[in-house]
């Protein structure tokens, strides 16, 4: 990984080419490798992107969704975050609804999706095994999000997908004492921080459960733009 380099001299192009790059976490760069190497069976035929995982969508954005890490059959085969995945079906499906992307589904890195006033990404870069990064590895993503946000100027709310992704967005703005993680929860913005807003993640455990609906889904984004919106207009 390189330096922070959140300062003037960044860019997107300059931090999506240190995420590609990154070999930090030797856990990680081996289990994506190996996932590209195996496959899985139904997507034998493909070449897998196996490699750290960038963020994606409106670099005008007010309104950024903070997930917890790649699939390793989704976005670690893709090479975009949250592609591919049946968590980024849902992803997308909801922010077409609400007129944040050009397309409902997210299949390929080359599929025409496009989004407007949104911005997608993950506080891991790499697929972890079990889907579970640990501390150290999440800590050692931190400066590649630290240096997003610099670069995402216009940001006035994170939607966190999960306590993970709360959690990790609680650590990077030091927030606390902070709520609990919670469906809906909302933590104001202050002059040194966006508004947070937290959904369950839109995983097959909660979504084939039931535990998140796409009723939910859909109000907990009507509710990051209206605050976008307000806070717009303040």
């Amino acid at each position: 990984m390189s330096e922070d380099n959140s300062n003037c001299s960044d860019s997107f192009e300059l931090l999506e080419a240190d995420i590609i790059d990154c070999r930090l976490c030797p856990r990680l760069v081996s289990w994506r490798e190996q996932v590209a190497r195996e496959k899985r069976a139904s997507y034998r035929d493909e070449e897998y992107w196996g490699r750290p995982i960038p963020g994606f969508g409106d670099r005008s954005a007010r309104i950024v969704f903070l997930g917890l890490a790649p699939a390793a059959h989704g976005a670690n085969r893709t090479g975009r975050v949250f592609t591919g995945d049946r968590s980024g079906d849902w992803l997308f499906r909801a922010l077409y609804r609400a007129g944040l992307a050009n397309q409902e589904a997210s299949v390929s890195i080359d599929d025409g999706l496009e989004l407007t006033d949104a911005w997608v990404l993950a506080a891991v870069r790499c697929a972890p095994p079990a889907n579970k990064p640990t501390t150290e590895e999440r800590d050692s993503c931190e400066p590649f999000l630290r240096r997003e946000f610099s670069l995402l100027v216009n940001c006035s709310v994170v939607v966190c997908l999960g306590a993970f992704g709360y959690q990790a967005a609680c650590r990077y703005f030091d927030i606390s004492p902070r709520p609990a993680f919670g469906h809906g929860v909302v933590v104001p913005a202050t002059e040194s921080h966006p508004a947070l807003v937290c959904s369950f993640h839109p995983s097959q455990q909660n979504t084939f459960t039931g535990r998140l609906t796409e009723q939910m889904f859909d109000d907990v984004i009507a509710t990051a733009t209206a605050i976008a919106d307000n806070l717009s207009s303040s």
